[in-house]
């Protein structure tokens, strides 16, 4: 079998694993997929298989490629779920905590406590980190605008908030209630990954731990400005630096599979801003799968958000690292499979674009779809979904409409934000994911935004990002190339005569978020 010039793109996700074969232009020349289940053994906790992610992972590589051998390997994967495992045997000492998982609130909540790096222990070593972290939800008092000098250093370090929704805290968790776990860990007998890391090292048997700079910038622990792991950061969570893996390139040389050079790997969301190729300052993408993600360019110098947003590595490419604004929301389509599976709204989330429209507006009802808790710029994980103005004339069809009307709601939170922080008026969002194939959701993003929203015709842009990272590294495309493929299939352009429910929104989040 001789190397062609497709890429395979292995775009590991919360909800599914897939393969994709790109060619060099962008186009798709073949996708298999596997639904990946969640586990949610207490309230607020998601795990997933760790052995599955990857029995599924190869198994959709090796149907895809059977008749194949293509040039290069990308990998994309959903982002801060985090395994442990055994450096000899290569198997998970427990279940993937996935990203959505709010167990460790308690801990971040406490960590907020603590004045000073002088409170931390020097030596992150199994006697002086005996006690495990975490007090009981809602234990500890902190008011809404209080922020400590720990936590203002950890953003200024991380570009993130102390919460559940990252790494770190997740590594601790696993090396406190694992027996052995922590000591295991000092003797350099353990290691951790987050999901990229953890399939490099199936596809290459064992023989490289390495992460990039997009998924390490999601992990808690690593300095975002020096671009390496920091020795506070590793003391404040007690994570045991032998567990992690080395930092690299989004573009690297990450081993073989099969003879395959594993030529790139990217988190999901800045793998689907490189494929949507926002490669200049300002320029912005959204995308509406489980969650929603929201991205904004802002060049080669770290800038601290000043409305709770993340700020986070875009990529790094020849050494060279550009940033960007996120803004988080954990559910997004996730909340349309809650109408779906556990309510029974619908049986085809196809159905959701007929029944909005079947009703002339939401009747009064909004949808807070915080299932998870709140995320960007609320940054709330004990806050739970609620529906508001109910009444005897409520129908299915103006829940589900006021469940797409919340993503529109959400992603103008996040607008409103990344205008102030980047000091650019941001008039162009390109969209992605499952959810925006349904054209209400994309006018009433245009709505409530006042942005022209772009939807390109290959929807496919994180595993085509994972796909272009691999092209640079091969020497098969260049960024400048990239942005001559993109095309768009449709454009929605916001409507000022349009009626915006938005005031509602900002009034049933203020009812859910308690004030102390």
């Amino acid at each position: 079998m001789t190397t062609d010039s497709t890429i395979l793109a292995l775009d590991q996700g919360t909800t599914s694993s897939r393969a994709m074969l790109f060619g060099t232009d962008g186009s798709v020349k073949g996708l298999e997929q596997q639904d990946l289940p969640l586990k949610t053994p207490h309230s607020g906790w998601v795990e997933q298989d760790g052995m599955q992610i990857v029995r599924d992972t190869l198994s959709c590589a090796e149907a895809l490629i059977k008749d194949t051998k293509p040039a290069a390997i990308g990998i994309t994967n959903q982002r801060e779920t985090t395994l442990i495992w055994d450096r000899e045997t290569g198997k998970p000492i427990y279940n993937a905590i996935v990203w959505q998982d709010r167990r460790t609130a308690g801990i971040c909540e406490e960590l907020k406590t603590v004045e000073s790096w002088d409170e931390i222990p020097r030596r992150n070593t199994a006697a002086t980190a005996a006690r495990p972290f975490g007090r009981p939800r809602g234990g500890v008092e902190q008011s809404e605008t209080a922020v400590s000098d720990i936590e203002s250093e950890f953003t200024n370090k991380t570009g993130l908030l102390l919460d559940p929704y990252f790494s770190a805290t997740k590594i601790a968790w696993i090396l406190d209630h694992v027996d052995g776990a922590r000591a295991r860990a000092e003797a350099g007998k353990l290691a951790f990954g987050t999901v990229e890391t953890w399939l490099i090292w199936h596809l290459s048997g064992g023989q490289v731990h390495k992460t990039d700079a997009t998924n390490a910038a999601r992990t808690a622990l690593m300095n975002i400005q020096t671009g390496e792991w920091d020795e506070e950061l590793l003391r404040l969570f007690r994570i045991p630096e032998a567990v992690l893996p080395e930092i690299v390139d989004n573009t690297h040389d990450f081993g073989t599979w099969n003879g395959i050079p594993i030529a790139a790997s990217v988190g999901d969301q800045q793998g689907a801003s490189v494929g949507q190729a926002c490669f200049e300052p300002g320029m912005m993408k959204s995308t509406y799968g489980t969650g929603c993600f929201a991205l904004v360019t802002i060049g080669p110098n770290f800038k601290q958000s000043e409305n709770r947003l993340l700020t986070t590595i875009a990529s790094r490419i020849n050494g060279h690292t550009e940033y960007a604004l996120e803004g988080s929301i954990f559910v997004a389509g996730a909340a349309i499979q809650f109408l779906r599976d556990n309510l029974g709204f619908f049986e085809k989330s196809s159905e959701t674009e007929a029944m909005a429209l079947s009703v002339p507006d939401s009747d009064g009802v909004v949808f807070v779809p915080a299932l998870t808790g709140l995320g960007a710029p609320y940054w709330n994980p004990d806050v739970r979904g609620a529906i508001f103005g109910l009444s005897r004339g409520t129908t299915p069809a103006h829940i589900t409409r006021a469940a797409l009307e919340a993503q529109a709601y959400q992603t103008r939170d996040l607008m409103d934000a990344m205008r102030a922080d980047s000091g650019v008026d941001i008039d162009t969002m390109r969209v992605d994911g499952g959810l925006v194939a349904n054209n209400f959701v994309c006018q009433t993003l245009a709505d409530e935004t006042g942005c022209r929203v772009e939807r390109p015709v290959n929807t496919e842009c994180t595993a085509w990002g994972a796909a272009s990272l691999a092209m640079i590294q091969k020497g098969l495309a260049d960024q400048a190339s990239l942005s001559t493929l993109w095309r768009g299939e449709r454009v929605f352009k916001p409507d000022p005569s349009a009626d915006s429910g938005y005031g509602h929104w900002q009034k049933a989040v203020a009812a859910l978020i308690p004030t102390k």
